[in-house]
């Protein structure tokens, strides 16, 4: 006899046994005799037809658009731990998950207690600069880490623009009314949106916390934008030059349109929310920001 209340404790397959993610979207995910299929009009790589959905061995299913999920199914899921987001196309926004959590805690207690140290935090924060700009930057006060980085990041759009020869005026940003600005702007504003879209998958899927922030600190999900910043200058700026380029040519797809486009060709060729994950659970591991 299985253990625990209706042996549903022992029946879960244990989360690092399992595949990563399973992208759904199309169709209608349903159970039938306590199975979990997805009936779909096809589309990406699945042909028109209905699918046996392995839920019990991924950690998250990822509904995409043109999906509706039953109740049976959602019970199913829960049951045996499997997360459930509802995303934009192959991730490019994230619009509602499941409440759901790994069968660990490790990532998310080594993250509090790196946050919650000021030595940690700065040691972390240093870590992700060193990521994202290929060099450790010295140890100093974050105040200082952040201009080095500003300075850094000014010259980086610059050399983005000009590899897809666009002209650059600076970046103009009104947080209250971000579409007020120019079309360079604007794309760079979709993409970054697209890039944080990824990001909260990558957090949501590791269960870490994405109010505690190592570099950013006043938003409700800054260790979100602390993921979605190492990837500015390899993806961010190049989604929004080069969709920028592309309105040369089908300019009346409209911005936003063609900076998804570009935004989910770079996710799925580079693997990025893959990459994110991993990024996530390399981060709290060691004592001392080695630039690694």
């Amino acid at each position: 006899m299985l253990k625990g209340r209706l042996g549903l404790e022992t029946a879960r397959v244990p989360h690092v046994d399992r595949d990563g993610l399973i992208w759904l979207s199309r169709g209608r995910v349903y159970v039938e005799a306590g199975c979990l299929q997805l009936e779909t009009a096809g589309g990406g790589e699945l042909c028109p037809g209905t699918y046996s959905i392995p839920f019990q061995t991924v950690s998250m299913v990822i509904l995409g658009p043109g999906s509706s999920i039953t109740h049976d199914a959602l019970r199913l899921l829960a049951r045996h731990g499997t997360g459930l987001l509802a995303a934009g196309e192959d991730g490019v926004r994230l619009y509602a998950s499941m409440p759901f959590g790994p069968d660990s805690s490790e990532l998310a207690r080594m993250q509090a207690s790196a946050w919650s140290n000021s030595q940690r935090r700065t040691s972390i924060a240093r870590r992700l600069y060193a990521w994202r700009l290929g060099e450790v930057l010295p140890d100093a006060d974050l105040n200082v880490l952040r201009g080095i980085e500003g300075a850094r990041a000014k010259k980086m759009y610059e050399v983005v623009a000009n590899r897809f020869g666009i002209h650059w005026e600076g970046r103009l940003y009104d947080r209250k009314n971000p579409n007020a600005t120019n079309d360079a702007n604007l794309a760079i504003n979709h993409a970054a949106s697209a890039v944080e879209g990824a990001a909260m998958i990558a957090v949501a899927s590791t269960g870490t916390i994405p109010q505690l922030g190592f570099i950013h600190e006043a938003a409700g999900h800054s260790f979100t934008l602390d993921i979605a910043d190492l990837y500015r200058d390899s993806v961010t700026l190049p989604v929004a030059f080069g969709a920028l380029k592309d309105m040369q040519v089908n300019g009346h797809l409209g911005i936003e349109r063609l900076v998804r486009i570009r935004a989910k060709e770079i996710f799925v060729r580079g693997k990025i929310i893959s990459g994110m994950i991993e990024k996530i659970k390399e981060l709290f591991g060691g004592d001392d920001c080695c630039g690694n």
